[in-house]
């Protein structure tokens, strides 16, 4: 399977918000109201993800840890 890694272009609105593109949101389940962790570093730039993604890996690094879904 081919992996896609562009899916299209956000715009930043007034209020700092964008809209993730439909393509992007099919390929990883984002619905409304789900949560979305923003991690920073100033030289290499953002990264979104999903943060039951995030959990799970946590909770596989570290059974029984505090992350609860």
């Amino acid at each position: 399977m081919k992996k896609e890694k562009y899916v299209g272009i956000c715009t930043v609105g007034e209020k700092g918000q964008i809209v993730i593109p439909k393509n992007a949101r099919n390929m990883f389940d984002i619905s409304p109201g789900d949560s979305i962790i923003v991690l920073c570093d100033k030289d290499k730039g953002m990264v979104l993800i999903k943060s039951d993604i995030l959990e799970n890996s946590i909770n596989n690094i570290m059974p029984g840890s505090i992350i609860k879904k």
